[in-house]
């Protein structure tokens, strides 16, 4: 070899021994753990051109890190006085994958000190991975809410809109254009783990009216114990629904102190106080995507609740139990018994729909499910101080109406949803306990005629009305009922409901009936009161006012009496009727769904 040759082979083997090094260098910077420091940088600090760090998970349990470079501050971009720091990530992975839904959270380190949380992304198909930055300062704020006094009632001044039991599932609000919509939150998605896609497009009006986006099927939930301890940078997860469904949402942690931590950098849902679970989490996979990247996450061991869900961020408390709602639902009339078991968070706006969709999943699930299925339930909702909500019913498909499932669905929402939609407590639901008795076939029967073969009758005589019912391809049913007619009614015209039991639980809640915010005693007495769908019921209606005074008829009342009570006519206390109910008959329990109605009237003398 040369004398030059010699020169340069020994110029180039540091050089490339250099090289070699450099090129490992990031990868020792990713896997260097986030500081442990809890000093924070102002915002007043911060300006275009600093550099900084970022950690996240991309896949298992330990934070990586993304070198950032400050772009400049965003002001007014998060609300009144919601700065946003506006930042390019750097690095192998986050420059392939981009700004991924449940990487909100990640804390961003500038100068050594916590300078924030990643919690926004720019527009769509954003061909770098620029994202907004909310500054640790306002995330902070929601540790002194914390110290606040609770509002007992909070919760249960906000009642989820549950639609008609014949109307269809409909469309969300209309959203926003995307040109007024260019930075918005990190998504950190609703995973719905064991549902079907059709259960979820039937309630997705509901859950759109809630602030919820579902995405199928991406991760799990479960009680396997992690034994990497939390830090900040580490995928966090806030569950809505857990057992054999599971609902969860998951984001980064920020902050961590010794009994508490802060997360997302932006709201969940903004519920304000809030009791959800609160897990460890493992990335399984980081998948890219120009359109929807996102972390596939399975939820581990918990670790304690979520308690706040706040604007810039949601606060989880260690070690602090949750308050969710126990379920087991019981499907009969297969081969064998099927029984689910899960739990669902206690929340005035989420827990209706979360019983709407579970309940219908489970019956829509099971291989015996058909559209022509018809259900009988016998359940109980189970509320702290109070007497048991029966639910006790059954549900068929109608020529044009929802399949049964979806009947019992909504049914059941509707109990939830008033349960809590009362001003005076908040409703402490402790269980639900659901058995589902299942019929391969439509047993539905029409209301076609009613009659009496009488025309006048005597106060305190008894008459029998004879209903023709039509069941579903099947040959006509006539039952008889008999009723009393009370000595005190008024002599001269005196109407007969025959109907099935919804139309007369419409009747009696017409109006501003049906407005009235009752406490949360009278509201389970009126559940427990109402009629079920498998039978016929004859109701005689006397011309004269009947008050209603919370869950308390007085049918027939005086001109007198009602002179005295006029204070409180037209309030939340007392709705007056035109018409009084003076007698109630019914057949025993149909092994059909009945529907419709006749008036027939007859002369007292």
């Amino acid at each position: 070899m040369t004398l030059w040759g010699q020169f340069m082979r020994r110029l180039l083997l540091p050089c490339g021994a250099l090289y070699l090094f450099l090129s490992c260098c990031p990868l020792f910077a990713a896997v260097s753990p986030p500081p442990k420091t809890t000093e924070t940088i102002p915002l007043s600090q911060i300006h275009a051109g600093m550099r900084g760090v970022a950690y996240t998970v991309f896949q298992g349990t330990k934070p990586e890190a993304m070198d950032l470079e400050v772009l400049g501050i965003l002001k007014n971009a998060n609300g009144p006085k919601g700065d946003v720091i506006l930042v390019r990530l750097q690095g192998s992975k986050v420059e392939y994958t981009g700004v991924v839904a449940g990487m909100s959270g990640s804390p961003v380190y500038i100068d050594g000190k916590l300078a924030g949380a990643l919690a926004f992304r720019i527009g769509e198909f954003s061909k770098e991975p620029i994202a907004g930055v909310t500054p640790i300062g306002e995330m902070l704020e929601i540790n002194a809410l914390d110290s606040t006094p609770e509002n007992n009632p909070a919760e249960a001044k906000a009642g989820v809109s549950i639609p008609a039991k014949s109307s269809g599932p409909g469309t969300g609000s209309v959203p926003v254009q995307n040109f007024a919509n260019y930075l918005k939150p990190i998504e950190a998605p609703l995973v719905f783990n064991g549902f079907s896609e059709d259960a979820i497009q039937r309630f997705a009006s509901q859950f759109a009216s809630a602030g919820i986006v579902p995405v199928m099927g991406a991760g799990s939930v479960s009680d396997a114990k992690q034994p990497e301890p939390l830090e900040p940078g580490s995928a966090v997860s806030a569950v809505l629904v857990r057992g054999d469904m599971d609902i969860t949402a998951t984001c980064t942690v920020t902050y961590m102190d010794a009994t508490h931590l802060l997360a997302c950098g932006h709201p969940l849902l903004q519920f304000g106080k809030v009791d959800l679970p609160m897990t460890k989490a493992d990335v399984v996979a980081t998948l890219p995507s120009p359109l929807n990247a996102f972390k596939i996450v399975n939820a581990t061991e918990p670790v304690g609740s979520f308690v706040q869900d706040r604007h810039t961020g949601i606060m989880g408390e260690f070690d602090k139990k949750p308050d969710m709602i126990p379920v087991t639902l019981t499907i009969h009339g297969g081969p064998t018994s099927r029984q689910f078991h899960y739990e669902v968070l206690n929340n005035a706006r989420l827990s209706p729909v979360a019983m709407m969709v579970t309940v219908f999943n489970a019956l829509h699930g099971i291989n015996e499910y058909g559209e022509e299925t018809t259900y009988r339930v016998n359940g109980r909702i189970s509320v702290n101080g109070y007497p048991d909500v029966a639910f006790q019913n059954m549900f068929a498909p109608a020529d044009g109406d929802q399949p049964a499932a979806i009947q019992a669905a909504l049914s059941l929402g509707e109990n939830f949803s008033r349960i809590y939609d009362n001003p005076y407590s908040a409703p402490g639901v402790k269980g639900v306990q659901l058995d589902f008795e299942m019929a391969r076939e439509r047993r539905w029967a029409r209301l076609e005629s009613a009659r009496t073969d009488v025309t006048e009758a005597r106060p305190g005589s008894e008459i029998t009305i004879e209903a023709l019912l039509r069941p579903y391809r099947g040959e006509a049913v006539v039952r008889q009922i008999p009723i009393h007619i009370p000595t005190s009614v008024s002599r001269g015209p005196l109407r007969i409901l025959v109907s099935d039991g919804d139309t007369l639980d419409r009747l009696r809640q017409s109006g501003s009936l049906s407005a009235r915010k009752l406490d949360l005693a009278s509201t389970i007495s009126l559940l427990n009161k109402e009629h079920v769908n498998n039978r016929v019921y004859v109701s005689l209606l006397e011309a004269g006012p009947q008050a209603v005074v919370a869950d308390k008829v007085m049918p027939a009342l005086p001109l007198s009496i009602m002179n005295v009570m006029d204070g409180m006519r037209g309030t939340h206390e007392m709705v007056v009727q035109s018409e009084s109910s003076v007698n109630e008959s019914a057949t025993e329990p149909l092994d059909f769904v009945v529907s419709g109605a006749q008036v027939l009237t007859i002369t007292v003398k």
